[in-house]
């Protein structure tokens, strides 16, 4: 019946001259997708920490700022290496006082004993003296720079580029060797996505996933880079990488459809399908057939592709209304 009303429809509208397209319905394999959830999560999320403690004595970033590497992002000060280093400064002044004196007195002991005046164990002591001095010297100069490289790692450096997701402290707050001052997530954003157990080995590194297009302003496609081997909870973690994920919220929760196996489809496309009080109707022929609509699916030679759930088959052939 279907066959004799399309010859019929095709021959009316060649003798009317009127050219209609036509499209045959073909039975395609397609992947046979899942809906999970994923969240926006950064690749690493990396602890800025306190190298030396003390007390915080400035905080120059919050929650929100854009960072770049080595930036300073917290100040951390230590009443005690100050006071080290002042005393270790006096030290250094009386230690330098001493030295000159005792070079003085050797050059007029070297002096004396040539014309005998001086023994030679009072000028070995004076030797001695001057080799002392120098060499207390050079130990208290290495202890001032210990004090003065303390106080430089009292600046909290940003150890990547990234978003400031957490400032824990806040000025004057008291910080121990190792603690973190804030947390830095890097600038490469992934969808890390949570898939049951059971859809693991229809997972790999390349397949495509496919974001809501209610979470999107326009749809947006990803590719699998990477599965986690261990399974928690009976899921399975997985890193999608896909454009425009922005660089500001992490965590945020979209809904997205991987591949979790094959199956066989109608897909058509979508100009071919005509909505009229909430129905779908694809015209065969000269008749109008319902059909039920399934979710789009854009094929590389289909950008409108819609599947079609049921009403029907291959070897249809549609006219475009």
């Amino acid at each position: 019946m279907r066959k004799a009303l399309f010859l019929a429809t095709t021959a009316l509208a060649l003798f009317s001259g009127v050219a209609q397209a036509a499209f045959t319905v073909t039975d395609r394999v397609v992947a046979d997708e899942k809906a999970v959830f994923a969240t926006v999560e950064s690749r690493e999320m990396v602890p800025a920490r306190v190298r030396t403690g003390g007390t915080i004595a400035s905080l120059a970033v919050k929650e929100g700022d854009r960072v770049a590497r080595d930036q300073v992002l917290a100040v951390v000060a230590d009443p005690k290496l100050l006071l080290q280093q002042a005393a270790l400064a006096a030290q250094i002044d009386g230690l330098q006082a001493q030295l000159a004196q005792a070079r003085l007195e050797l050059g007029r002991a070297e002096a004396l004993l040539r014309s005998g005046a001086v023994s030679r164990s009072n000028y070995d002591a004076l030797v001695t003296g001057a080799n002392v001095a120098r060499a207390t010297l050079a130990a208290r100069m290495a202890d001032r720079d210990v004090v003065e490289q303390q106080l430089a790692e009292g600046k909290v450096l940003a150890p990547t580029a990234g978003r400031v997701l957490k400032v824990p402290v806040t000025p004057g707050s008291v910080v121990l060797t190792g603690e973190a001052v804030a947390t830095i997530a890097e600038q490469d954003f992934v969808l890390r996505l949570q898939v049951p157990e059971r859809h693991a080995r229809d997972l790999k590194a390349g397949d495509a996933v496919r974001l809501d297009p209610e979470a999107q302003a326009a749809p947006a496609t990803g590719r699998i880079s990477l599965v986690y081997p261990q399974i928690q909870n009976g899921r399975v973690s997985a890193d999608a990488e896909v454009a425009g994920l922005g660089d500001y919220f992490v965590g945020q929760r979209i809904r997205v459809w991987i591949s979790g196996g094959a199956r066989h489809a109608v897909i058509v496309p979508a100009s071919y399908i005509i909505t009229r009080f909430g129905l779908d109707y694809a015209r065969i022929g000269g008749v109008e057939v319902p059909v039920q609509r399934g979710l789009a699916r854009a094929l590389p030679e289909m950008p409108d592709g819609l599947e079609i759930l049921s009403g029907l088959r291959a070897g249809d052939v549609l006219v475009q209304p």
